[in-house]
């Protein structure tokens, strides 16, 4: 499960001055995550705010579970566990916020970028050395990757 602003982006929100909303996704994050969904893995993004940028992007990656504008997102993921016949066992999860912490706190193995708020850092397994947009994905990912002994089929996507 993925949280978008501060983990797949800096977390910064530029408006220019017709008011369009624009955001950056670190492009090693993308590679991780499409390898990932190529793999056969889930990959689901919740995020308490609602941009196209951001359904472009779950696009672009393959990403089908993507659910914008979601103010309790443990109880989305709840659901989403539910029709996917899954419980919190199979559940990795990056937050860097408040808004993260009860869906954190049930992962079966939490992440925050080394710029997550020092509330979250308090309770997630694991404190990546990146910031978020900045590659912090990918290192959960690739943290995952070791953890399950899976590395080599991932890189076998590739070389």
């Amino acid at each position: 499960m993925l949280d978008v602003d501060g983990c797949l982006t800096d977390g910064k929100i530029t408006y220019d001055s017709n008011g369009i909303e624009s955001k950056s996704f670190d492009v090693k994050d993308g590679l991780a995550i499409a390898t990932w969904i190529r793999m056969g893995k889930k990959v689901a993004i919740i995020t308490g705010r609602s941009s196209t940028i951001v359904e472009k992007r779950a696009k672009e990656l393959g990403i089908s579970h993507l659910y914008q504008g979601i103010k309790n997102k443990k109880q989305k993921l709840d659901e989403l566990l539910k029709e996917l016949n899954l419980d919190y066992s199979h559940v990795a999860s990056i937050g860097d916020d408040l808004n993260d912490y009860h869906m954190l706190k049930s992962a079966n193995l939490s992440f925050t970028p080394k710029n997550g708020s020092n509330e979250i850092k308090k309770i997630v397994d694991v404190i990546l050395s990146k910031d978020g947009g900045n590659g912090a994905v990918r290192e959960m990912i690739e943290y995952i990757l070791e953890k399950d002994d899976t590395k080599q089929r991932f890189l076998s996507q590739w070389i």
